[in-house]
């Protein structure tokens, strides 16, 4: 039998779902109650100020990404890119198809952090066990460069997916052979014909 879901938890998908569908706007507690189903009132007691709300909200989403992601299943990029091509366009792939909301709450998220200074510690902290993964991948397939390459990988995903999910291509996002195909022009720019490490 699965663990119960702890009332953090509740609160915290609520309050990305509330991102998603009504914007920064829309999150007050009061909302985060109702969308929960929770009296009113629950919210607070969980979190008491905004701030701790969406601090919570974006711990929430990090690990919901890292299960869409699967960046614990990432296969060892010493033997080459195709199989680590395959496993990060399947990635890219279930964010843009099934998660889409998401991705919007994060892009609220990302914005308000930028105009929070204790919000951006949080959200760089959360963020900073995807970019380590990446760093590690690419050092793992031979990259001169890791952090340099890493950014690139990381700015390719993300805009990829933001024009996807909320810009101009929100109406024809990539299928995966699509993403594949881009992933491998990205490799071959990085890496040109070096073997893995």
């Amino acid at each position: 039998m699965p663990a119960p879901t702890s009332r953090a938890t509740v609160v915290a998908d609520a309050a990305l779902t509330l991102l998603a569908a009504r914007g920064m706007r829309g999150l007050t507690h009061r909302a985060v109650d109702d969308v929960a189903g929770l009296p009113h009132g629950s919210t607070s007691n969980v979190a008491r100020t905004r701030l701790a709300l969406l601090e919570l909200a974006v711990l929430r989403l990090a690990e919901r990404e890292a299960r869409v992601l699967a960046v614990d299943e990432m296969p060892d990029p010493h033997g080459g890119p195709d199989q680590l091509v395959d496993a990060l366009a399947l990635a890219v792939h279930r964010s843009l198809t099934g998660n889409r909301d998401l991705l919007v709450a994060r892009y609220e998220l990302a914005l308000e952090a930028t105009r929070r200074p204790e919000l951006r510690a949080h959200f760089d902290a959360a963020g900073a066990r995807f970019r380590e993964t990446v760093t590690g991948l690419v050092t793992g397939l031979g990259s001169p460069d890791p952090a340099r390459h890493a950014l690139s990988l990381v700015a390719w995903a993300d805009g990829l997916m933001f024009s996807c999910a909320a810009g101009s291509y929100h109406a024809d996002p990539p299928d995966l052979d699509a993403l594949r195909q881009g992933l491998r022009e990205l490799f071959r720019g990085m890496l040109g014909d070096r073997p893995a490490a």
